[in-house]
């Protein structure tokens, strides 16, 4: 009869050889996203280690309740997770071991600090030297005197509205909020994120702060919007009947340099995919809006990789306001530089 001691013996020799062949598991500490690869971070939150760095320290004095630095990571990460894939919350939850609560709280705080900050990174360039800005533009088509390329582009929103539901469906029928215009490095220099989807954008534009400081004359550029504007003479539009010549020449330079537009738009959207539709309410879609923005402008200014995105498609408006003879005069003048 086998000693039980002896069968002890064995069954530990057994273990400890399974244990031996093994693969050894290395654990990462959760706590600390930086001890991924730069490629695992692009990919989950958008940014470089040194980018989620530099916006703890950016954010913590808004986010952190005299707590330690990882906490603040730690919710920075949550929101960037949220704004770079648009899942639902217990689904961000789930990947980061975290309850829907904690998420929505994290997510909520870091929007509100990022909104606090964006008079400090959306800018427009009236207190700055503008000849880079010119130059840039410039060397893409050669179009003289821009500042800046002006569009609206719709965030689509949840339809699960309360009240005044009619005033968020735009004219492609589905729910949305408007938004506004960039410069040639594709920064996003003005935003108006509080526009129902049924406002058309001259509206949106003429009741602007931005319309009221180029309209104060201060300035000899001019944006380029596309027809669903006025020609103004800050606001140039293409000739809807072009002849030959210059006025040919004029909407060929036009239609390559405000492409700048189009693609920021592209960016925005394929960096944060969450605005390719928000299931919150419209109040709470403005700040995640505002808080995209800033995000967007802050890796451009950090050169932070750019994820594959194709140019929005432009919009086909019909003209629903008269072009100004003041700005059809500028028009000319320019197009009469193409000669």
């Amino acid at each position: 009869m086998t000693s039980p001691f002896v069968d002890d013996t064995v069954e530990l020799e057994a273990r400890i050889l399974r244990g031996a062949l093994r693969r050894v598991r290395i654990f990462r500490d959760r706590l600390n996203p930086l001890a991924f690869s730069e490629e695992y971070l692009y990919e989950k939150y958008r940014f470089s280690s040194e980018g989620l760095t530099y916006l703890c320290q950016l954010l913590e004095p808004y986010i952190a309740n005299a707590t330690h630095w990882s906490c603040a990571l730690s919710a920075v990460c949550i929101a960037l997770r949220y704004f770079a894939t648009g899942s639902f919350l217990y689904a961000v939850g789930d990947v980061e071991n975290l309850s829907n609560n904690t998420v929505c709280s994290a997510i909520h705080k870091v929007a509100h600090a990022l909104v606090g900050l964006a008079e400090s990174f959306v800018v427009f360039p009236d207190t700055c030297p503008t000849q880079t800005i010119k130059e840039g533009f410039y060397s893409m088509a050669g179009f003289p005197r821009v500042l800046g390329c002006i569009d609206c582009t719709h965030i689509p929103i949840s339809a699960c509205l309360r009240e005044n539901e009619g005033d968020y469906v735009n004219r492609k029928l589905f729910h949305s909020l408007n938004i506004q215009q960039c410069d040639h490095r594709c920064l996003i220099t003005s935003l108006e994120a509080k526009w129902p989807g049924s406002v058309y954008d001259s509206r949106i534009f003429s009741e602007s702060s931005l319309c009221q400081t180029l309209s104060s004359g201060l300035f000899s550029r001019v944006l380029l919007g596309d027809r669903g504007y006025a020609c103004q003479p800050f606001l140039m539009t293409l000739y809807p009947d072009p002849g030959e010549g210059p006025q040919t020449s004029f909407n060929v330079a036009y239609a390559k340099t405000r492409v700048r537009i189009e693609m920021t738009f592209g960016i925005l959207k394929a960096r944060f995919t969450c605005l390719r539709g928000l299931r919150v309410a419209p109040e709470r879609a403005c700040h995640y809006i505002t808080a995209c923005v800033v995000l967007q402008n802050i890796a451009t200014m950090r050169k932070e990789r750019a994820p594959p995105a194709n140019p929005q498609p432009p919009d086909v408006v019909d003209p629903i306001t008269l072009d100004y003879p003041t700005g059809r005069a500028v028009r000319e003048a320019i197009a009469l530089l193409f000669a």
